[in-house]
């Protein structure tokens, strides 16, 4: 018999091609596993099924590429390791890093507005500017992605967990925008005194690039009362912003009917009438109550708007004159505590990650038990008071410093996410008007707003203002944002806004320690391995010397 001898030729050769296999393996298979424990990597059923659906070339532009900040790094790598991701699932998805040093008026122009960071770094602080954008572009259209979200943090890390959890969010919100045709409605309505549209501006710019707006008026139900509840029940969401006027049981029914055959709704109630005009004119006002004859219909739902104004240690600002300097008027921004600027702990998708709200002489209000489940999503800070009304409230307050033991209400509600079977506030009452399709009990969802002003923008002169920053100081608000996500939770058939309340545990550099442990670590990781290899060289030596010495 003949015996094989394997050359070392004929091993290097087998492999060189075993490596070559691997690779062509791996070049075309991607599978990551993701062990991390809030799996960070794991992407939700809503993303694989919108990255699934795309039928021809999206090219995703990120202008993270260049030097910045180490730390920011993490954003261009959480980043490319999404896409990454997104590309495996879909090979239509093409993604390329680009220095936007060279596209820096082009990107100011497209809308895309550079940041400003504070950097530390060997104990020194600069400033460092990037441009924290990606941008999609499908059949000719595009999107622009935030990929530092639009929340303000108090710290610069705080700012890195906020957009690394919001990366899987941005990128599925701008995919589904640029892909999904709209088809949700919603009807604005009108005829009870309702906000005019120009103090609407602001906020339904925010809707109209997902949904269909369209103004409804509840004044036909008097002349065709079954009719235009037809008409409504066409509409997906009713938005109903600060009626002024007593609403009819009639209209009332309509409502009622619109939300058990399953229409969403979003009330922002003013249930006491507190007007600015007079109080900046008079340095005085009445807070008196309004009577919108829905007490009943709202309390049927699990909620209830008390007659009160609330006063919050965390307030935002107004402004008033506070002397001349020659012919010209000095202004002060002082704190107003009727303004409550308001976070929301509760982890929810409506709103989780947004800048503070402003709210203006907003009402307590109360959860009644029904069955209904019921989700705060706005509340005061531990230091506040609800004054009964009517009451005079007066600029002189401001001088007036508040005390903690007067301010001794926390957690006030001013808004709710309502959700489960509703009950019909008619189903054993007298009906307004006969209809064939009336309905006892459904499903639905709402969310009821204490405060009629949180989605009003301001006008000034002429002009309406964002509603996302006050017009003064240019401090942030998140009113639009809990607009858009309010909408967003309410009409969301597929899931995403569940993305927003995605956790992860990032873990950061302390910088301050590494600064002053610096020159330790240094000398560490030079000696150590140093001392390490010497160790084993004396061990080596000392074995092979016991072996090989000859013992005579």
């Amino acid at each position: 018999m003949k015996r094989i001898v394997k050359t070392p030729g004929i091993n290097t050769l087998l492999v060189f091609v075993i490596l070559i296999a691997i690779n062509v393996l791996g070049s075309r298979l991607y599978k990551r596993f993701d062990l991390t424990e809030d799996h960070r990597y794991t992407l939700s059923p809503v993303t694989k099924q919108l990255v699934k659906s795309l039928k021809e070339p999206m090219t995703v532009l990120v202008y993270l590429e260049g030097d910045f900040p180490a730390e920011f790094n993490r954003i261009q790598t959480e980043t490319r390791q999404h896409l990454e991701e997104l590309a495996a699932l879909n090979s239509n998805i093409k993604f390329r890093f680009v220095n936007p040093k060279t596209k820096v008026e082009e990107l100011v122009k497209s809308g895309l507005q550079p940041s400003r960071l504070t950097v530390q770094e060997d104990g020194q602080v600069s400033e460092a500017i990037i441009f924290p954008w990606a941008v999609l572009h499908y059949k000719g259209k595009s999107e622009n992605v935030s990929l530092l979200g639009n929340t303000t943090a108090a710290t610069q890390e705080e700012q890195l967990q906020n957009a690394i959890e919001n990366i899987e969010f941005a990128f599925t919100d701008a995919i589904a925008k640029i892909t999904t045709e709209k088809h949700k409605k919603i009807a604005v309505l009108k005829g009870n005194g309702e906000l005019d549209d120009i103090f609407l501006v602001s906020a339904l710019r925010k809707l109209k690039d997902y949904y269909h707006l369209a103004p409804f008026t509840l004044d036909s139900v008097s002349r065709s009362a079954e009719k235009t509840l037809n008409q409504l029940t066409g509409f997906d969401l009713a938005f109903i912003a600060k009626p002024t006027e007593r609403f009819s049981d009639a209209e009332k029914f309509v409502l009622d009917q619109f939300i058990v055959n399953g229409g969403k709704t979003i009330w922002a109630i003013d249930n006491v009438h507190a007007d600015m005009d007079s109080l900046m004119t008079d340095g005085k006002m009445l807070a008196f109550n309004r009577d919108l004859n829905l007490t009943d219909l709202l309390f049927q739902y699990g909620v209830r708007i008390n007659y009160n104004v609330v006063k919050d240690l965390y307030s935002a600002t107004i402004r008033l004159a506070s002397g001349n300097v020659g012919n010209k008027t000095q202004y002060q921004d002082l704190p107003w505590l009727y303004f409550p600027l308001v976070n929301t702990a509760n982890d929810n998708p409506v709103s989780t990650q947004i800048d503070p709200v402003l709210l203006k002489f907003p009402s307590a209000m109360d959860t009644l038990k029904n069955g209904i489940r019921k989700s705060v999503i706005l509340q005061s800070s531990p230091y506040a008071r609800a004054i009964g009304t009517p009451v005079e409230i007066s600029l002189d307050e401001i001088s007036k410093k508040p005390t903690k033991s007067y301010l001794n209400q926390k957690n006030l509600i001013f808004g709710v996410l309502l959700e489960g079977d509703f009950k019909s506030a008619y189903a054993i009452r007298v009906k307004p008007f006969e209809t064939t399709n009336f309905k006892a009990q459904g499903n639905s969802k709402m969310a009821v707003i204490s405060d009629g002003d949180v989605f009003a923008n301001e006008v000034f002169r002429g002009q309406p203002l964002p509603i996302d920053k006050d017009k003064w100081t240019h401090i942030p608000y998140g009113n639009a944002d809990l607009l858009l996500n309010t909408v967003n939770y309410l009409l969301d058939d597929k899931g995403i806004s569940e993305l927003r309340g995605k956790k992860l545990q990032i873990r950061f550099l302390d910088k301050k320690k590494a600064f002053e442990e610096r020159t330790f670590w240094q000398v560490f990781n030079i000696l150590i391995p140093v001392l390490i290899i010497l160790i084993i060289g004396l061990l080596i030596n000392f074995l092979r010397k016991r072996k090989y010495t000859v013992k005579i």
